[in-house]
């Protein structure tokens, strides 16, 4: 081969690589992958609300078989699709009660939970790489397939939810009602969102994240926690490498969450924390105070509260009102028993001890009164002196958060303090900042 043909096969290799970067580089399609039956699966995650857990469903008569019954979802009634029943896959028998995956989807107004066997992680993905399917994939309706994708050794056969879930033009009955035969009619795939331009490539990946956080975690990206978003992001992006930018799956989005939480969460609150909030606690002239505690948990944040709220008014009556949507926490929290060794100092005083070890005193027992209750519901408090909601709200849609933040606002007196997570802030002018890091605290008015 003579020099002049060397030089033409080496520009058209270097092109050709230069090609292939481009196109890796291009993320503009973005799928929550599962599997099914053996194969594996995505759903593009703008449908995709939330990932959960749930072993019982509400038995529906007459309901088509692959109906598994009816679930409450924090307050909304939503019907549970077995996908596997679905599309007349096997569904291997188990005993008892078994925690089944879900992927909770949201098609235009309606939400609907959909059982899978397992899922597996957030994957980004060039549209252009998004290929028609082929009869080939038989076992599955072809009409509910958008296409099939190669991703990492990886074939990945998308599902058009939109098209399973609603009502077909055609022959204008839902895919809930009646479950086609086989057409092999090659669907059209949708048309590809435009690839980030050069210089774009940071927000795309910014957006990327806070999307797959919501899919993953249910982390909620809005002006409450915008602040820790854009300076965790600078962080999470200058130590990994380009291909670990991206999350995958739920380990990736804990590991992201991790600097997020407020200090000792879910457990006693050490003396330093427990000193900055008393610190922030203003003058009371009532002689009782009112507080409310959203999301607490097992107790132990409470209970650190009730000793830290004690000690600086302790000639007051106080009423802790704790709720939870967790039956099994709020069941035990009232009972709590401890090692000594293990309360802090600012606590003990309120500790009695029994045969089986300490437990807080009748006076702290009595000021709180743990309930199983869902905060996005009625919430009838009196007039509130306090709210301690750390970490709470990040984690609730950004329309629940607004109704979340009104309730605070509605429910606390003039000059009452709303205790929030290390990394949340309330923006909105009513609110003054009283408290920043490692203790976040705002007072109406």
């Amino acid at each position: 081969m003579d020099t002049n043909s060397l030089m033409a096969v080496n520009e058209a290799l270097n092109q050709e690589i230069h090609g292939q970067k481009e196109r890796a580089d291009k993320v503009d399609f973005k799928m929550v992958t599962f599997s099914l039956g053996g194969k594996d699966y995505g759903v593009d995650i703008m449908n995709v609300k939330e990932i959960a857990k749930a072993d019982k469903f509400t038995y529906v008569p007459n309901a088509a078989s692959f109906v598994r019954g009816v679930y409450n979802l924090r307050g909304d009634i939503i019907p549970i699709i077995d996908l596997r029943s679905f599309f007349h896959l096997q569904v291997d028998h188990r005993e008892g009660a078994i925690l089944e995956n879900m992927l909770i989807l949201r098609i235009e107004d309606q939400v609907y939970g959909t059982i899978v066997d397992q899922i597996d992680k957030v994957v980004g993905i060039d549209s252009d790489s998004i290929q028609p399917p082929h009869p080939i994939f038989g076992d599955i309706n072809i009409k509910y397939i958008s296409g099939v994708v190669e991703k990492a050794g990886q074939l990945y056969i998308i599902l058009d939810v939109v098209r399973i879930f609603t009502h077909h033009e055609d022959a204008k009955r839902s895919a809930l009602s009646e479950v086609s035969p086989a057409s092999y009619a090659s669907p059209k795939v949708e048309e590809a969102r435009p690839a980030p331009k050069e210089g774009e490539l940071s927000d795309s990946a910014l957006e990327f994240i806070k999307e797959s956080l919501y899919a993953l975690r249910h982390f909620s990206a809005s002006a409450l926690n915008n602040d820790w978003l854009l300076r965790h992001f600078v962080d999470w992006t200058s130590t990994r490498s380009a291909d670990r930018v991206q999350l995958q799956d739920q380990n990736d989005a804990d590991e992201y969450l991790r600097d997020f939480y407020s200090p000792h969460t879910g457990r006693f609150w050490d003396e330093d924390y427990a000193d900055r909030v008393k610190s922030v606690l203003p003058d009371i002239k009532s002689s009782a105070i009112q507080v409310w505690n959203p999301g607490c948990g097992k107790g132990y944040e409470t209970f650190s509260f009730a000793c830290i709220i004690k000690s600086r008014y302790p000639d007051k009556q106080l009423k802790i009102w704790a709720n939870d949507s967790d039956i099994m926490a709020i069941s035990s929290a009232p009972n709590l028993i401890f090692d000594l060794d293990d309360v802090p100092e600012y606590c003990r005083e309120y500790m009695v001890k029994g045969s089986n070890g300490y437990s807080f005193n009748q006076v702290i027992r009595d000021s709180v009164l743990f309930e199983y209750h869902d905060v996005l519901h009625s919430n009838p408090f009196p007039d509130l002196d306090m709210v301690l909601s750390r970490d709470l709200l990040s984690f609730m849609s950004n329309k629940e958060q607004d109704k979340m933040v009104n309730d605070f606002s509605e429910k606390l007196k003039e000059g009452g303090i709303v205790f929030l997570g290390k990394n949340e802030q309330l923006p909105d002018s009513a609110w003054r900042r009283v408290a920043n890091d490692p203790v976040s605290a705002y007072m109406r008015g």
